[in-house]
C-alpha cells in the first residue's frame, strides 16, 4: 500500500469525523430539576462513549467512533453551564414553566403536556418545550381560557 494512499484515506476519514457543533438555542436555557439530571446523565454517557472510542487501536475507526460523543459532550457541557433550573410551580391557577396542562382542541382532541426546557421536550412522552408555539400561547393562562380561534382554538381544561 502506498504512503500517499494511506495519507489520503486518513485525510478523508478526518474530514468525515470533524462534525459541526450541535446548534445552541438562542432562548434562555430553562430546565426542570429532572431536565438538569438528564443533561448530567447524557454528558456522562457521552464521555464514557468517547473514552471507549479512545481505546480503539485503528486510528481511522477511533476518529469515527469518537466524533459523535465528542460533539455531544461539547454541546451538553455548554447546556449544563448555561442551565437555569426553574423550580416546579406550586400554583395551579395559571400555566407556568413546569406546569402540566390539559386542553381540548377545536377538533375534539384532548391533549396533556408538561411545559419543560428545550433539551427535555419529548411530545410523544407528553412534554413540550416552553418555546413551542402551543406552550407560548398557554403561558399565563387559566383554566377555562380559550386561546386562538377557529380550527386553532384550544381551551384549557386543567393545570397541574
Amino acid at each position: 500500500m502506498s504512503v500517499a494512499f494511506t495519507k489520503e484515506e486518513s485525510a478523508e476519514t478526518a474530514s468525515e469525523t470533524l462534525l459541526p457543533d450541535r446548534p445552541i438555542s438562542p432562548h434562555p436555557n430553562f430546565v426542570t430539576e429532572a431536565g438538569l439530571q438528564a443533561l448530567q446523565t447524557q454528558l456522562q454517557e457521552a464521555r464514557e462513549a468517547y473514552e471507549a472510542a479512545q481505546a480503539i487501536e485503528d486510528v481511522n475507526e477511533k476518529r469515527r467512533q469518537s466524533a459523535v460523543p465528542l460533539r455531544d459532550a461539547r454541546y451538553l457541557a455548554e447546556r449544563l453551564r448555561t442551565a437555569q433550573v426553574i423550580p416546579n410551580s406550586e400554583a395551579t391557577d395559571t400555566v407556568a414553566f413546569g406546569s402540566t396542562v390539559t386542553f381540548s382542541r377545536a377538533d375534539g382532541r384532548v391533549q396533556t403536556y408538561r411545559i419543560v426546557g428545550e433539551d427535555e421536550a419529548d411530545p410523544k412522552a407528553g412534554s413540550i418545550s416552553f418555546v413551542a408555539p402551543v406552550a407560548k400561547s398557554l403561558m399565563g393562562k387559566a383554566v377555562g381560557d380559550v386561546i386562538g380561534s377557529g380550527a386553532q382554538e384550544i381551551e384549557i381544561l386543567s393545570i397541574g
